[in-house]
């Protein structure tokens, strides 16, 4: 009997807080989008500034991209947060 191949994905597979389809985290970047967190746009995590660098498309993990559409540079690092961690400059 021959091992299945292994293609490391699972389509049918979702993230640990069991939402994570594409269109689900394209609503959440979309909605992100329109209260004008924006490639570009400075912005206050607490107290830190930085600035959004992207989009997190992650489907699976602790941070998928339903939950924490953003990736924001810090002077700390670059962390993914979600609209109501952030304030815009």
């Amino acid at each position: 009997m021959a091992a299945r191949k292994r293609t490391g994905s699972h389509p049918d597979k979702v993230g640990q807080s069991g939402v994570g389809k594409p269109a689900v985290i394209s609503s959440a970047i979309h909605a992100a989008i329109g209260l004008g967190f924006v490639v570009g746009r400075e912005v206050l995590v607490g107290t830190v500034p930085g600035i959004v660098v992207g989009y997190n498309i992650a489907s699976f993990g602790n941070f998928v991209g339903s939950d924490f559409p953003l990736v924001v540079r810090t002077a700390l690092g670059v962390t993914k947060c979600s609209p109501a961690e952030l304030r815009l400059v």
